[in-house]
C-alpha cells in the first residue's frame, strides 16, 4: 500500500509544483529578454592622424578603459569625415569616433549618438603675405583646406563658401597638416586652414615663421550665429611665448566643439565608461575652456546617450563606486531578472504550501460529506433495516478512507476521520 501512497502523493506535489514552476522558468524568460548581453572586451575607436590631438585623446582613453579590463584598439585615420563613415559601416567593427563639430548631425547620420561635447577645436588661419582682417580676402589665392576625409577640410569649405569663395574664384589645395605648413612656409600656397589644438608644435612653428600671419576673425560673432557648432574663443597675447611675445596681440579664432560618438548599438556600460573617461581627460581646464567646463552633456547635432547625461549629471553609480567594473555590471545584469523573478516567486513561496494544504483540507472535507450523506440515509430509514447498498457505501467510504495520502502533520485529521467512518459502520451494519 505504501508505495501507490507515495505515488499519490508525488502527483499530488507535481499537480501544485509543477504550474509554479512553469511559471518561474516563464519569468526567467520574460526577465532574460531585458537582460543586455555582457560588454564587449574589445572596442574600436577611429581616432585621426597620428599626429594629431585626437589620436593623443584616444590613447589616453585606451589607458582608461584598461583599467576596467576593456581594450580599446585605436585606430588612426584621415579625419572626421572617415571616422563618420567607418561608424555608418556596421561590418567595420567601429563601435566610437572621435568627431569634428558641423560635419554631420542626425539627420545625415543616423544610428549615432553623442557622448557629449568634450573639447573645443580652434581653426587656424595662416596665410602669407598683406595683411587680411576677413575670409573674403582670400579670393583668388592658393589655399590649403586639408585632405579628402578629414574635418578640417569640410570645415574649411563651409567657412569659404559662407564667404562667396569656391574652386571657382580661388585655387583650392588638398593638403593638410604638416605638409600644408610646409608648403606655406615654402610659399607654394598663400594660406592654410588647420584644425589643431594650440600646443601643437605645428602652431609653434607657423606662428613664428617668417612672413606667416595668423587670421583674427573680426566676424566671429556673426559665425557662430550661422554657425552653432562654432564659437569664438581668444588667444591671448604672448600665451604661445611670454618671451617672445607670441602672439603679438589677442588673437579672435573660431573653434568647433569636438564630439565623442559611438554607433547606437554600442554596449551600454561601454558608453558609460567612455563618457567616464571623457569626464577624466577633458575635465580640467584649458587654453580655450575652464576647468569643468567640458564633458558637456549637450549636442546641437546628435541625440546624448542617456548614459552619458546620467554620468555627467550625477557621476558614477554606487556599484560603479565601490565595485570593480566586471563585478558591478554582473550584478547590474542580475538585478534585471531577480526583481520580476522575485516578485513572483515570493507570493509563490507563500501561496504553493497554503494550496497544498487547502486541497488535503478538502479531500478529507469530501470523505467527511460521503459520510454524511450515508448518516442521511440512515436517519431516512427511520428505524428500519437498510439495505445492502447502504452498506456497500460505508465499505466503499472505509476503503478510500485507508488510502488517502496525507502528509505527516495531517495524520492527526485522517485518524478522526478514520473514526468517524468506523462508528458509522458500526451502526449501519447494526441495522442491516
Amino acid at each position: 500500500m505504501e508505495p501507490n501512497v507515495s505515488r499519490s502523493q508525488l502527483r499530488e506535489i507535481l499537480l501544485i509544483v509543477g504550474p509554479a514552476v512553469l511559471l518561474v522558468a516563464g519569468a526567467f524568460w520574460l526577465a532574460f529578454q531585458f537582460v543586455e548581453p555582457a560588454p564587449p572586451k574589445v572596442v574600436k575607436l577611429s581616432a585621426g592622424n597620428a599626429a594629431g590631438a585626437y589620436y593623443a585623446f584616444a590613447l589616453r582613453y585606451k589607458e582608461i578603459l584598461a583599467r576596467s579590463g576593456i581594450t580599446l584598439e585605436v585606430t588612426e585615420s584621415a579625419g572626421s569625415v572617415e571616422n563618420l563613415s567607418r561608424l555608418n559601416d556596421h561590418a567595420s567593427g567601429f563601435k566610437l569616433a572621435l568627431m569634428q563639430g558641423g560635419i554631420a548631425d542626425q539627420k545625415r547620420a543616423p544610428g549615432i549618438l553623442s557622448l557629449g561635447r568634450v573639447f573645443v577645436e580652434p581653426v587656424w588661419v595662416f596665410y602669407r603675405g598683406e595683411p587680411i582682417e576677413r575670409l573674403a580676402m582670400l579670393a583668388g589665392k592658393r589655399i590649403a583646406i586639408g585632405v579628402p576625409g578629414s574635418g578640417t577640410r569640410v570645415l574649411a569649405e563651409t567657412l569659404l563658401k559662407q564667404n562667396n569663395i569656391d574652386e571657382a574664384n580661388a585655387t583650392f589645395v588638398p593638403k593638410g597638416g604638416k605638409v600644408a605648413a610646409d608648403a606655406l612656409i615654402a610659399g607654394e600656397v598663400d594660406a592654410v586652414f588647420l584644425a589643431l589644438a594650440a600646443q601643437s608644435p605645428l602652431v609653434d612653428k607657423l606662428i613664428r615663421a617668417d612672413g606667416v600671419r595668423l587670421l583674427s576673425f573680426t566676424q566671429a560673432e556673426a559665425y557662430s550665429r550661422l554657425l552653432p557648432y562654432l564659437l569664438p574663443v581668444t588667444l591671448p597675447a604672448g600665451v604661445i611665448s611670454l618671451v617672445g611675445n607670441l602672439p603679438p596681440q589677442d588673437v579672435t579664432l573660431l573653434a568647433a566643439k569636438a564630439a565623442l560618438v559611438a554607433r547606437e548599438d554600442t554596449h551600454p556600460a561601454i558608453l558609460e565608461l567612455m563618457a567616464a573617461a571623457a569626464k577624466e581627460v577633458h575635465g580640467g581646464g584649458g587654453m580655450f575652456q575652464r576647468a569643468e567646463e567640458f564633458p558637456k552633456s549637450h549636442d546641437p547635432e546628435f541625440p546624448v546617450a542617456e548614459e552619458a547625461k546620467r554620468y555627467y549629471d550625477r557621476g558614477p553609480g554606487i556599484l560603479q563606486r565601490y565595485l570593480p567594473f566586471w563585478l558591478a555590471n554582473f550584478v547590474e545584469r542580475t538585478f534585471v531578472m531577480i526583481v520580476p523573478i522575485a516578485t513572483i516567486l515570493i507570493p509563490l513561496v507563500k501561496i504553493v504550501p497554503w494550496l497544498y494544504d487547502w486541497r488535503i483540507r478538502q479531500r478529507i472535507l469530501y470523505w467527511y460529506g460521503q459520510l454524511k450523506g450515508v448518516e442521511q440515509k440512515l436517519a431516512a430509514a427511520a428505524g428500519k433495516p437498510v439495505g445492502s447498498a447502504l452498506v456497500d457505501d460505508i465499505h466503499r467510504i472505509e476503503d478510500a478512507v485507508s488510502t488517502i495520502p496525507v502528509p505527516l502533520h495531517y495524520s492527526d485529521k485522517l485518524f478522526e476521520l478514520r473514526g468517524a467512518v468506523d462508528m458509522v459502520r458500526q451502526r449501519v451494519l447494526a441495522r442491516a
